[in-house]
């Protein structure tokens, strides 16, 4: 494992330091063939640094990226962060205002896009904005985002190194933005430091017990967090080698962990109960895999899938902005909901009433409230929304917006949400964005999402509107084709249901604690029920 003074916590200082010392080693292999050595990324950062630096960028601009799990991806993150510019990587299904609002927080001086992701910018609005270049993975033919210059990340790749171009950064310099979504508005941008992005890896790496004698097999968007920074930076400081795929598949997954030699993997929401439910094979047991990092765990299939497979799993806690705060210790049973014992040299958490904010006694079901114990392993704030900031860091406190406890044991416990959000498919979809969309179609007065659990959901919420009509309700299907055109395919509704009002408190704020226990009735229609596949 890499050991370096705190004071050089961050990822450059990190892959400098492992290029010295793993050399031509493989490091990171990617499904369209590509491969990277830990000397071969240090180098090619370099010149994509340098090459930002022609383009104009500047320490503290940021690097935003739409494009999928590739080499190019993490050559532009790393080179970014060598420049001193902040990265921030978007999810890939964006479009329409879900894209728009990210685009203009950011505000970036260059945009790195996939080509085959280009046309999501052919219906957002980008006037105004400063980038100058669009830089382009794929067909070096591929239309810059208007008011922009293209030009071919092969360029960037290729070129000459300038030795003034790169920064030493300290942990404290924020070094990418992610984002994560609204609750009561719009997605806020994660301001992260570099030494928020280690710890991540950090702590990975130790739970997992990380070695250059392992494999990881990477199998989510490179633009999350957990592949990012837990997994892909976890194996950089474990000098650990890493297959990454393009995308998940529950049909392959075994095929791939087996022809990878993966011996860890992660897996997020209903990803390992995607996997569980494929049709049971002799060869199930033919890999090399010891253990899978998975939250959350169903008694329904927790303890057999590891009988099934012959692995463990590891359970943990945390968020973009505060880190992974627990994990649970892979020896023991599995108990679904535990995230184990508090990294209490880093951390400190607190169960916190949520009306009050005083704390509650071991046992008793509250908020979960983090705070650091070391410097620079945590969010700096919400990229321009200052007032969220404070909201969320109320009593110097953060405030996660999840209910838990902590035990006689001190173990995290995880319980539920409390904060208005869904979570689906490893991701918080906000009912916000998604409530701005739907009262934006003409026949639409007003609406009112939540996340409701239904049958062959696997376990996770889907998304269902309540919608007060203008008039006649429109046709279902013409409304989803238009939600597609609009927002992620994650975030397009399951199920709608038609209602003449809306119930709100004497504030006017809408009562869905009420729609939520409702859940899908005999009023609520469902897509499925005719077949529809939201489009891509």
């Amino acid at each position: 494992m890499l050991d370096l003074p705190k004071e050089s916590w961050t990822l450059v200082h990190a892959v400098r330091a492992q290029a010295q010392r793993m050399g031509e080693r493989p490091f990171l292999t990617f499904s369209d063939g590509a491969t990277l050595t830990f000397g071969e990324i240090d180098r090619a950062s370099d010149r994509v640094a340098s090459t930002l630096a022609q383009l104009g960028v500047r320490p503290g601009d940021r690097v935003l990226a739409l494009a999928r799990n590739s080499a190019a991806f993490l050559l532009a993150m790393l080179g970014a962060q060598k420049r001193g510019a902040i990265f921030t990587p978007i999810n890939t299904e964006l479009k329409g205002s879900f894209l728009e609002h990210q685009l203009r927080n950011a505000d970036p001086s260059v945009v790195l896009v996939d080509d085959e992701l280009r046309s999501a910018f052919d219906t957002v609005d980008v006037s105004g904005l400063t980038a100058s270049h669009t830089v382009v993975v794929g067909d070096p033919s591929t239309r810059a985002v208007p008011g922009t210059v293209a030009v071919p990340f092969a360029e960037l790749v290729d070129g000459r190194v300038d030795p003034d171009a790169a920064v030493t950064p300290t942990p404290q310099d924020v070094c990418m933005i992610m984002y994560t979504s609204g609750t009561t508005g719009p997605s806020k941008g994660v301001l992260m430091p570099h030494g928020h992005g280690y710890v991540f890896g950090l702590g990975l790496a130790r739970a997992v017990r990380l070695s250059p004698d392992d494999r990881y097999y990477v199998c989510m968007p490179l633009f999350h967090a957990n592949a990012l920074l837990m997994q892909v930076v976890g194996c950089l400081l474990a000098g650990t080698p890493a297959y990454i795929a393009r995308r998940f598949s529950a049909s392959t997954w075994i095929e791939e962990v087996r022809a990878t030699n993966a011996t860890v993997t992660n897996a997020l929401g209903v990803m390992p109960e995607f996997i569980f439910r494929q049709p049971p094979t002799a060869r199930d047991r033919e890999h090399r895999l010891r253990l899978v990092m998975a939250v959350p765990i169903a008694e329904e299939w927790g303890a057999a899938f590891e009988a099934r497979f012959g692995v463990r799993f590891l359970q943990g806690f945390g968020m973009t902005e505060c880190n992974i705060v627990a994990y649970s210790d892979p020896a023991d049973p599995v108990l679904p909901g535990c995230a184990g014992p508090v990294l209490s040299d880093w951390f400190e958490v607190r169960i916190v009433d949520p009306d009050t904010d005083e704390p509650l006694p071991p046992d008793a079901v509250g908020e979960i409230a983090v705070r650091p114990k070391l410097a620079s392993c945590f969010s700096a704030g919400y990229h321009r929304m200052p007032e969220k900031t404070v909201e969320a860091w109320r009593n110097l406190w953060f405030h996660t917006g999840d209910a838990g406890r902590v035990d006689g044991r001190d173990r995290l416990w995880f319980v539920d949400r409390i904060k208005d959000c869904i979570r689906r498919r490893g991701e918080n979809i906000s009912s916000y964005e998604i409530e701005q969309v739907l009262n934006g179609h003409p026949a639409v007065t007003e609406s009112a999402v939540i996340g409701v659990r239904a049958a062959g959901a696997g376990g996770e919420e889907e998304v269902k509107a309540c919608i007060v009509p203008a008039g006649a309700p429109p046709d279902a299907l013409a409304l989803l084709d238009w939600c597609a055109r609009r927002m992620p395919r994650s975030a397009v509704p399951r199920f709608l249901e038609f209602v003449p009002a809306l119930d709100k408190t004497a504030t006017g704020k809408i009562r869905k604690q009420d729609l939520r226990a409702a859940g899908v009735t005999r009023s609520t229609w469902d897509r499925e029920s005719v077949g529809y596949v939201v489009p891509r």
